[in-house]
């Protein structure tokens, strides 16, 4: 069997596609190598945020600083201190773990490509990507964390009721009652 292997970078792996020659013909499509290399920053980014390093980062970070954010649209000075702090934290954590896995990273390059794909990508990555550039996602974060946290969030499942479109559903025919 006449095999080609190819090497592919993806998040600090090397994984090596086989395609059999011999017998059939694969099409395979290719993106550009700008592509390639976008979505596996993309790929480490995932990976790196369900980490519970980073779990804990965030979530120490939130639990530190939740107290002082209010829902109003008057913004305290206090926020762009914590906004900055946080940038600061988690964001040269996220750098720090890419350069780590991706050979010749760049962070400036890679946000380039995010604002220019960033439709393409999966809403909590984008989220949490956003948080470190928009002080406004950041802080839409915060809120949501500060309502969660003061257990003001929406609970539906205690409301839920199951109940018939018409009085006579009980006594309908087509079902087998014990008398």
């Amino acid at each position: 069997m006449d095999v080609e292997e190819r090497s592919v970078q993806a998040c600090g792996e090397d994984i090596v596609e086989m395609v059999d020659m011999e017998d059939e013909t694969f099409a395979i499509s290719s993106s550009s190598a700008i592509d390639t290399a976008f979505d596996s920053v993309i790929g480490c980014i995932e990976d790196i945020i369900m980490e519970e390093e980073f779990q804990q980062l965030q979530l120490s970070f939130m639990e530190k600083h939740y107290q002082e954010f209010d829902n109003t649209d008057e913004n305290k000075l206090s926020y762009t201190t914590i906004f900055n702090d946080y940038v600061e934290q988690l964001e040269k954590y996220v750098e720090l773990q890419l350069i780590r896995r991706i050979p010749g990273f760049n962070m400036s390059t890679f946000i380039e490509h995010l604002m220019q794909h960033k439709d393409e990508v999966a809403g909590d990555i984008v989220d949490i990507l956003l948080s470190f550039i928009d002080f406004m996602a950041f802080k839409e974060m915060v809120l949501q964390y500060k309502v969660e946290k003061e257990g003001r969030s929406l609970d539906l499942s205690q409301g839920l009721v199951v109940t018939p479109l018409t009085p006579a559903a009980s006594s309908y025919s087509g079902c087998n009652q014990s008398q």
